[in-house]
């Protein structure tokens, strides 16, 4: 019983973890998107 409560704390751990890396890589993109348009509006 404890074993498998480990693991799925584990499981749901590192799937949250690669769920923030994917997020903050996209805002990444949407922001540098972001400062180009504002270069060319300039």
């Amino acid at each position: 019983m404890t074993r498998k409560l480990i693991a799925a704390f584990i499981l749901t751990s590192s799937l949250a973890l690669a769920a923030c890396n994917t997020v903050e890589g996209a805002g990444k993109d949407v922001k540098s998107a972001g400062s180009a348009v504002e270069k060319a509006a300039n």
